[in-house]
Formats: C-alpha cells, structure tokens, sequence
C-alpha cells in the first residue's frame, strides 16, 4: 500500500509545479478565464487552508478549483492517477506536520532575484489559502472576526485586501511576511480545537454535505475512482 503521507521529494514537487504550469498551453485563449493554479505555492497554500479549515472539503470540491477552466487533457487514466496521488499525498503531508509538528510547518514560498539580492514571495501562496477558504466561506466567515489577527497577514499578500502588503516598505512588507506561517498554525489550532469540541449531528452517513459522484477521484486518495475504491464498501475515508 502506498504511503499517501509521505512528502514529496524535491523531484516530485519540481514534476508536480511543471504540471501545474504546463498545462495549458502557450497559444491558449486565457482571456476572462481561470488559469486555476499555476505554481506549487499556490497549491500549498490551497492545501494548508482545506486541511486546517472546519470542515473536510473532498477532492470533487477542490480539484476543479485547480483546475480553473483548464483541465488538463489527460493521455491516459494512469497519467491521471499518478498527479493525483502526487497532490494528496501532498496534502496529506500538510496535515500531518500541522497536527504532529505545528512548529516545524512551513509554507512553500517562492523568490525572485533582483539586482543579486533574493526576495520572498508569498503572493502565490497567499492566494491559494484564500482560495481554500473560499471553498468552504460559509463555514469560515462566522469566526472571522475571531481570526482576523490570523488572517491578516495572509490577506495583506492576496486580492482579497487588493495585496496592500506592496504598499508598505520594505522592512514592514517583511515583518508581517514573518508572520504568515505562524498564523497559519493558529489558524489550524483553532479549527482543531472546534473540531474536536463539536458533536457529530445524528444523521445517516449517505446525507453527507458533500456528495461524491460515483466516477469522482475517492476521497480516500487512492487515486481511484470512487466507485472502483470505497463505494464498493459503502463508506468515505476522510482525507484528514
């Protein structure tokens, strides 16, 4: 059985960043359009915000958010199950670190050069952890004011707040980069925290939020469909 935990290589996440750029293609008509994720910062923080969010969000949800309008043309179902597997066992490793080692998470940021001098940016990631807040904003907003703190460093680098994180110098601009990774481990502590105090409405498993159409990747992340994996034992393994 394959370990779906295990983090990815360095091999593997260049493969997996490649992928996500690659494709779509150079002549394609991108206009109005969601390119969906592009880079693998972005699709970390995708996969920091599901699996610290309230609520399991399965990979019906959010691949199509990777996706955007462009869905890769695929050459065959193994082509497939080999980048899925790559993302879930991605996020999975995300969710072990943050439950297991909280201090040891941290974000996939990227860097630009300039002038010989090397520069962090979190635009990207940022984005993709709002984009996974938004995949489940229901859930999130009625805490929001409760984790405004937390979230702030965040917004500063993403659209939500018009990337106003640029507008300050850039020691300030610094400072609160600093400050998005441990704000992304109390954010996941806090929803930890609800999680664990919250008591499971009494209610046949089959009447779940989210369905699960039966030609959907499983949740479980096996990188089958589901009606090939654990419909046929009428159950739904949680990603996290």
């Amino acid at each position: 059985m394959k370990n779906l935990s295990k983090p990815l290589t360095e091999k593997e996440l260049d493969r997996l960043d490649n992928f996500l750029l690659d494709r779509i293609d150079e002549d394609a008509d991108t206009e109005g359009k969601d390119e969906g994720v592009l880079d693998i910062s972005t699709l970390d923080g995708l996969f920091t915000a599901i699996v610290s969010g309230p609520v399991t969000i399965v990979p019906s949800r959010w691949l199509p958010a990777v996706w955007g309008d462009f869905e890769p043309d695929w050459e065959s179902e193994k082509e497939f199950e080999g980048i899925f597997a790559l993302m879930v066992r991605h996020m999975n490793s995300i969710s072990v670190m943050l439950m297991e080692s909280p201090e040891e998470f941290e974000p996939i940021f990227m860097e630009r050069t300039v002038k010989g001098k090397t520069y962090t940016v979190v635009d990207e990631w940022c984005e993709g952890y709002w984009l996974g807040v938004t995949l489940a904003a229901e859930h999130w907003n009625p805490a929001m004011e409760r984790l405004l703190p937390s979230m702030a460093p965040i917004a500063s680098f993403a659209e939500v707040t018009n990337w106003r994180g640029h507008e300050l110098s850039i020691e300030e601009a610094e400072l609160i980069q600093n400050g998005i990774a441990p704000s992304a481990r109390e954010i996941h502590a806090y929803w930890l925290e609800q999680r664990s105090q919250a008591v499971p409405a009494a209610r046949p498993a089959r009447n779940s939020e989210f369905k699960v159409g039966r030609n959907d990747p499983c949740p479980c992340g096996s990188g089958k469909k589901y009606k090939k994996c654990c419909l046929k034992d009428e159950k739904i393994v949680p990603l996290h």
